[in-house]
């Protein structure tokens, strides 16, 4: 009993450190208005603390979790954090742009190692028959970083200066970073139960991998403009804009936190469910987005559907991980940093093209290719093995098959 409650008490504290992990990782762009004036650097320049951010967490992943693979669990987590602790002080502190970039980075590159490895050390913790929960309550800490750590940390830095909003981050990453090296066990990676997939299968992860690119990229670009699509396409003031995207972020988190009551039952089920409720919610709001009405409820449902969906595809990139979980969720961490990007630049490009109204249509399209992809393959895979079944044993053809060939 002692083991089971430190064991969900070291899952709350690993969830706190997505929350400061995700937070820190987009909280420029809530005090791009305040950092960029007093650095004296453009916007746009300010906007590439987020696109270096996620560059140099593309690139990092994978190489740094091949090189830390023996590394015990909990001192590299801790660790993690304490570099990513002292990165984000650095930040607070930083007197021009080159210093607040280079912090940035030291940052991103803790967070391609972080990503990789807090999952599977979570699900190790708790029996295999609820490793989904697992993953669901550790994705609440993801999915509150947009909608409770960013308005907050802007919040902070508009009444103290964006530096004390990186100074709270500071304090409660060094808070998590204890926590974790208190409650966390000691374990080896090969000690682990999560280290590898339940099911393994190359085709599956690599197919994954590309639907999860598609659908963040789709998902992302629409959201990343969804404020100006609320303003031009739909006629919300601007006041509004804050209700409105709390709805969206507080329906991810209702969200995810449901979603792992069926996600151990149904891993595959999840992911395609949801995959199709994006693409209905973004081909709605840009059929029905000029209606204040339905737009409501249309954007809440794909706050709630997109945020779940990133715990039912975490879960499912581990159970077909063809090596280790580990390395897995490092590339679903470049995958999804790419779409992040991707999803900008697509967006950025149709916006200056055919303006705002188109973009939801195009998330939606390329959501539901990240869902046909999976659909198409799963079918595939099937009828593959059904066909390597009845070569093995000839008995099990249908009569009518076993008598054409008499």
């Amino acid at each position: 009993m002692r083991e089971q409650r430190r064991a969900v008490y070291a899952l709350a504290a690993l969830s706190v450190a997505t929350f400061c992990y995700v937070t820190t990782e987009v909280l420029p762009i809530g005090l791009l208005t305040l950092i960029a004036p007093d650095l004296d650097r453009s916007r746009s320049e300010t906007g590439l603390l987020v696109t270096g951010y996620a560059l140099v967490v593309m690139i990092v992943a994978v190489p740094l979790t091949r090189i830390t693979r023996r590394v015990p669990r909990r001192p590299l987590l801790a660790g993690a954090l304490g570099v990513f602790t002292a990165a984000t002080v650095v930040s607070a502190l930083s007197t021009s742009y080159e210093m607040l970039l280079a912090a940035r980075l030291i940052s991103a590159a803790t967070n391609g190692v972080f990503w990789s490895v807090v999952f599977p050390v979570a699900i190790s913790m708790f029996p295999a028959n609820i490793r989904g929960r697992i993953v669901a309550r550790l994705s609440i800490g993801n999915a509150l970083g947009p909608v409770l750590g960013v308005p907050l940390g802007t919040w902070v830095g508009g009444l103290a200066g964006w530096r004390s909003a990186f100074v709270a981050m500071a304090v409660l990453s060094l808070v998590t970073c204890v926590a974790v090296a208190v409650l966390l066990p000691n374990t080896r990676p090969q000690e682990d139960s999560g280290d590898v997939g339940a099911l393994p299968d190359r085709q599956r992860f690599v197919v994954l991998l590309v639907a999860t690119v598609l659908a963040v990229t789709g998902a992302m670009g629409a959201f990343t403009y969804m404020t100006v699509f609320l303003l031009d396409v739909s006629g919300f003031a601007a006041a509004s804009l804050g209700a409105l995207l709390f709805v969206q972020g507080s329906f991810g988190v209702a969200g995810t936190w449901a979603v792992g009551r069926v996600l151990d039952r149904y891993p595959l089920g999840v992911v395609l469910g949801l995959l199709g409720l994006i693409s209905a919610a973004m081909i709605g709001l840009y059929a029905l987005g000029t209606s204040k009405l339905l737009t409501i409820p249309l954007l809440a449902v794909a706050g709630m559907s997109f945020s779940s969906v990133m715990a039912g595809i975490q879960h499912r990139i581990m159970q077909v991980a063809p090596s280790t979980t580990d390395i897995a969720s490092a590339s679903l961490s470049v995958a999804f940093n790419l779409g992040l990007a991707s999803g900008s630049f697509v967006g950025a490009g149709l916006l200056a093209a055919t303006g705002v109204r188109v973009i939801p249509l195009v998330g939606g399209l390329l959501t539901a290719a990240a869902f046909t992809l999976l659909i198409c393959h799963e079918s595939i895979v099937k009828r593959r093995r059904s066909h390597e079944v009845l070569r093995r044993d000839p008995d099990l053809q249908p009569v009518g098959h076993s008598a054409a060939h008499a």
